[in-house]
């Protein structure tokens, strides 16, 4: 619901502020008062174009802000808007906040919770929120696209054709894919070529996960083979010692350590630890000498195993730098992917026959609920028609034919029903439109190109009343719905009014008291005149005396028969309310 409008310099409008309730708002006042002023604000601050001549005189800009609190069933569209264009902050999500500011030179900006967007954004967000009766964009009810939705709301098909849609995307994705077949066949023989190709040298290679690591240390070794045994042999005479030089080596000194010690731990047993150290150091020692000395003598240069190594490394080096992989695993996972895709471009006939015979199928199913559909909607249309045709001949539209008009296309691609094929998309193969002729001997017409004003709006109403529960958009606004009617019929469409905002809010702008009686919060516009220059005020009607002062004005009639009269029409109101 719109909960607060805020206005600044905006026509005749100075500075302006309200709070709006959550069933029937009506704004009621004098000819030229302003009233219509402010859905002129509120479009504006749904994205219609920005023209300059609203700012009021002597300011250089106006600015039009509204808060409007999100219901369940709009907020999830919302959010979804929302997050596409990045606009999710910490805010409270319940609320949505937006502002329009219109400069008399430059450009207008707008902003949604503070964002600056695009005013076609505003747009988008208002057709999900508001239905306006005026000079307005918005009114979904006019919009021919709408229609089928509408309809399959009020007959209760939706979860039907949800499950319709699922299928029209496989049936979409199979398509695609068979066209993708059938059209890049050379294009997927020159693509099973190459894959072959790439598998066969992977295999060839015969690569194991871990041997390039392995490669790499034993060509370390063997480019460094002449030095490694010198270092050896060279740690080995350290342990052992020198034979040409009689020089003793570390085995022979700790060696004769540990003898040493095994003697005197005979002495002084508190020794024999470090006895059994040295004892321990000098088996170690003798060990490290004979394994050195091993290492030494097997250890040696071959230039023949080195390039081998060489020739091995720079293989694996190749193929991982062609299939742009950084590792053997790598290499390896693209063979065995490609493998997968060459084995299914290898059965490309067999899918293609595959996919027809499921094509096929699901055209089949496609029609069949399809029909269902179609079926359904036609006693749904008849329903609806009966019901509207009633509600018009409440508000003086008694000859008012409507018909919800279902046509459908034949299409030689389309979906099977029968011996024939139709035309169909994830609503089935049904284009659905209202359809009016408002004075008798006129034919049915598209209701987008009815007749505005008063009857525009009354139809308007008369579809709002009876798929209310179809109908989503949580905000209605009225600008002309009284045009042309007298108070009886003002009392009905007042009652019809008060109905619809069970649920949804309704905003109406009206000049008959017996609607404005209906009215759960009352507003009244004034021009007022200050320093000399004029500027539209609302104020709330907050009690009884200040509306029926209000409805006696409206009524025209002074003293205490008008205040009489319109204590009367207040009552009478209250009472069919207080009835329902």
């Amino acid at each position: 619901m719109l909960e607060e409008l805020r206005i600044q310099n905006f026509a005749v409008i100075d500075r302006l502020e309200l709070q709006f309730g959550a069933g029937f708002n009506v704004i009621t006042g004098e000819t030229g008062a302003g009233k219509s002023i402010l859905i002129d604000a509120v479009e504006l601050l749904l994205g219609a174009r920005a023209d300059p001549n609203y700012v009021r005189a002597g300011g250089d800009r106006s600015l039009i802000e509204g808060v409007i609190k999100l219901d369940p069933r709009t907020r999830l569209n919302i959010m979804a808007l929302l997050q596409r264009e990045d606009l999710i902050d910490d805010a409270d999500p319940d609320y949505l906040t937006l502002m329009r500011e219109l400069r008399r030179r430059g450009r207008s900006t707008a902003r949604i919770n503070g964002f600056p967007v695009r005013s076609d954004l505003l747009t988008e967000i208002g057709r999900e929120l508001f239905d306006i009766h005026g000079q307005s964009s918005h009114l979904s009810l006019f919009r021919p696209r709408f229609h089928i939705d509408l309809l399959d709301r009020y007959a209760d098909l939706l979860d039907l054709r949800a499950g319709l849609a699922e299928m029209v995307g496989e049936l979409t994705a199979a398509q695609a894919e068979t066209r993708a077949l059938r059209d890049d066949r050379e294009a997927l023989r020159r693509r099973a070529d190459l894959l072959r190709h790439e598998v066969n040298e992977i295999e060839a290679a015969a690569l194991e996960s871990d041997e390039e690591a392995e490669l790499l240390a034993e060509r370390h070794r063997l480019a460094n083979s002449e030095q490694l045994a010198a270092l050896a042999a060279e740690a080995a005479q350290l342990l052992n010692g020198d034979e040409r030089s009689r020089a003793t080596g570390a085995v022979d000194g700790l060696m004769g350590a540990a003898a040493a010690l095994a003697k005197l731990a005979q002495i002084d047993p508190d020794f024999s630890g470090d006895h059994a150290l040295a004892d321990n150091l000098a088996q170690g020692a003798q060990e490290l000498a004979l394994t050195l000395t091993r290492y030494a003598d097997d250890i040696e240069y071959d230039p023949q195993r080195l390039n081998e190594l060489e020739e091995r490394l720079e293989l694996i080096r190749t193929l991982k730098r062609r299939h742009r992989v950084n590792s053997i695993n790598d290499l390896l996972a693209y063979a065995a992917r490609a493998t997968t895709e060459l084995e299914s471009i290898d059965q490309s006939d067999d899918r293609l026959a595959q996919l027809q015979r499921r094509e096929n199928e699901l055209l089949r199913h496609i029609g069949d609920i399809s029909a269902r559909l179609s079926q359904a909607r036609a006693g749904a249309g008849r329903s609806l028609s009966d019901a509207v045709v009633r509600e018009l001949a409440d508000l003086r539209m008694e000859r008012t034919q409507f018909e919800v008009l279902l046509a459908q296309a034949e299409h030689p691609a389309g979906c099977i029903i029968g011996d024939k094929r139709y035309k169909f998309d994830g609503a089935g193969i049904d284009d659905v439109e209202f359809m009016l002729s408002a004075n008798p001997g006129e034919p049915l017409r598209p209701l987008a190109k009815v007749a505005s004003g008063g009857e525009a709006a009354r139809i308007m109403l008369a579809l709002k009343r009876v798929l209310t529960a179809a109908d989503q958009t949580p905000i209605l606004i009225f600008d002309e719905v009284d045009q042309g009617i007298g108070g009886r019929i003002g009392a009905v469409v007042g009652e019809k009014l008060w109905s619809l905002s069970q649920a949804h809010q309704v905003l109406c702008v009206t000049h008959l008291p017996q609607l404005a009686s209906y009215a759960d919060e009352h507003f009244q516009a004034q021009k007022t005149v200050s320093g000399g220059r004029a500027a539209t005020q609302v104020r709330a009607l907050a009690n009884d005396e200040a509306r029926v002062s209000e409805l006696a004005a409206m009524l025209g009639a002074a003293g205490k028969a008008g205040v009489q009269s319109a204590r009367e029409i207040l009552a009478s109101a209250r009472g069919r309310k207080g009835a329902v």
